[in-house]
């Protein structure tokens, strides 16, 4: 039986999952464990409202397949590394874009969003996959 308020809170912590997983994506791109663990709560504020509204719902909020979306992941973290090997510096050497006004944007945040990619798309697999059983 679904529940109204459990539906209708479960849309308002999704939007606020999500943001807080791209924060986390962006406020740890530089430190161990941004992409990973912002892969994890996005996966599971889409996992919530499989969870409220099933995995109708989920998917329709996700847009994309997970698979799709966890081979894309692994494929831009592969491509993070392609720059150091270009710089002569090795494979997954970092390399960093620095602007005119000091803003420094590196691979690292490529690889960040690579994993962030990954994990949710494999966490999202494993979920959904349970709902069809």
């Amino acid at each position: 039986m679904k529940s109204l308020i459990f539906s209708a809170t479960a849309r308002l912590l999704f939007w606020a999952m999500l943001t807080a997983s791209v924060v986390i994506l962006w406020r740890g791109h530089n430190e161990p464990g941004g992409g990973f663990v912002g892969g994890l709560v996005a996966a599971m504020a889409v996992s919530l409202v499989a969870l409220s509204d099933g995995a109708a719902a989920a998917r329709r909020r996700l847009r994309v397949h997970p698979a799709v979306l966890a081979g894309a992941g692994v494929f831009m973290a592969v491509l993070s590394g392609l720059p150091g090997i270009a710089a002569g510096a090795g494979f997954l050497t970092h390399q960093w874009l620095i602007f005119d006004n000091g803003f420094k944007l590196g691979t690292t945040l490529l690889f960040d969003i690579g994993v962030y990619c990954t994990v949710m798309g494999g966490m999202l697999c494993l979920v959904l996959r349970l709902y069809d059983e």
